[in-house]
């Protein structure tokens, strides 16, 4: 009777996986989140917002790029604050190993 309920949670975890990965978060976090609430795991995982195509700045202290919204540089350590408009971008796309190389 309740093997029903586990097929059913266990495929819409999968689900939320995926869509959760696609977006760029942990697939093991997003099959646990979309197993344990069926529907609203899978509403929020499609619903979250996109990591790689968050903007990016340039760290003052160490030049690494980090995201917008990273205050303290993770690899010096330094207090980011509101950056040039000059300075911020969006990170450069991935290239896929599908995809042909431009010429």
């Amino acid at each position: 009777m309740g093997y029903e309920w586990i097929i059913i949670a266990l495929f819409f975890g999968i689900l939320t996986g995926f869509a959760g990965r696609a977006k760029g978060g942990s697939f093991l976090l997003w099959l646990a989140i979309g197993t344990v609430l069926p529907g609203f795991g899978l509403v929020a995982a499609f619903l979250q917002r996109d990591e790689a195509a968050e903007p990016e700045r340039t760290c003052t202290g160490c030049g690494k790029r980090v995201k917008l919204y990273v205050q303290i540089c993770p690899r010096c350590g330094e207090e980011l604050y509101l950056p040039d408009i000059d300075d911020v971008g969006l990170p450069e796309p991935k290239r896929s190993r599908f995809m042909p190389e431009e010429e």
